[in-house]
């Protein structure tokens, strides 16, 4: 896969034949390239290359492996679009705090972060379609039958983040709570018999599953309302989300997705 990175400084990379099939440059500095496909004007920051900001720090998202490279599902996914609209890939890290400022600014073309798709950011944005899905979940001991819904947390002891959405829903469903600092002291009180659950998020699950494997956990329930995740753009740029689109609905038929997803957290979380 072709691919350059650098912190926010963009080079201007020459279309090929195959990538776009016509190029300029808007009055505003722009580009006029049109996609691969045909499938119009994506109004990209730099010719020929698919500006992307993400954090770099959240992993396993996007972060920096022991080598210093930029790594991680996120990336990955990115990666994967960009190649399959013909394009370069250039990854401007920033903080979470300025994403979205200098998605409004024009310093990128979108954002690849775990962006969930909340009625507020709908209200101002364009999406793509969702490329991962997730779900809020129930983790109990593993082996423990006595919990296997929301309703059985009802006079259970939950471990919970004060601040946390979670805590509200361990609260709803009964549970007296254990006040955490995170999951990972959650963890903790459920392998020492402190806790009977925690909720979390079925993807800090599943990530926490695939680095230990022998962790003695389980999900013993999920929501049925989910969170979904896209890539995200800003009006004037909806033909690069309808484009993105057309890329993620070829990764998702030709098992690009799925991969990368079994890849980081041994399990489909696309849909």
């Amino acid at each position: 896969m072709r691919r350059h990175r650098a912190l926010l400084t963009i080079a201007t990379a020459t279309l090929t034949a195959l990538a776009l099939a016509a190029c300029g440059t808007s009055d505003d500095g722009t580009s006029d390239a049109t996609s691969a496909d045909g499938s119009g004007d994506l109004n990209l920051v730099s010719d020929g290359t698919l500006t992307v900001a993400t954090e770099g720090t959240y992993r396993p998202f996007t972060f920096h492996d022991s080598t210093g490279e930029l790594v991680g599902y996120d990336v990955e996914v990115a990666e994967a679009v960009a190649d399959e609209l013909g394009l370069e890939i250039e990854f401007a890290e920033t903080q979470w705090d300025a994403i979205f400022a200098g998605l409004d600014a024009g310093r990128f073309d979108t954002i690849a972060n775990q962006v969930s798709m909340t009625p507020e950011r709908l209200e101002d944005y364009e999406f793509s379609q969702p490329y991962t899905v997730s779900r809020g979940a129930v983790v109990v001991p593993e082996g423990d039958t006595s919990i296997t819904s929301f309703a059985d947390l009802d006079g259970k002891t939950a471990a919970q983040s004060l601040t946390s959405n979670w805590r509200t829903l361990a609260e709803e469903s009964g549970a007296q709570i254990e006040a955490v600092e995170g999951w990972a002291q959650s963890v903790e009180l459920l392998g020492t018999g402190r806790v009977d659950a925690t909720i979390n998020d079925t993807l800090t699950v599943l990530d926490y599953q695939a680095e230990h494997p022998d962790a003695p956990i389980e999900i013993a329930a999920e929501t049925e309302e989910t969170s979904e995740m896209g890539f995200v753009v800003t009006p004037e740029r909806a033909a690069l989300a309808e484009a993105i689109d057309g890329a993620l609905d070829t990764l998702r038929e030709d098992g690009t997705l799925a991969e990368l997803s079994e890849k980081y957290f041994g399990a489909d979380v696309t849909s």
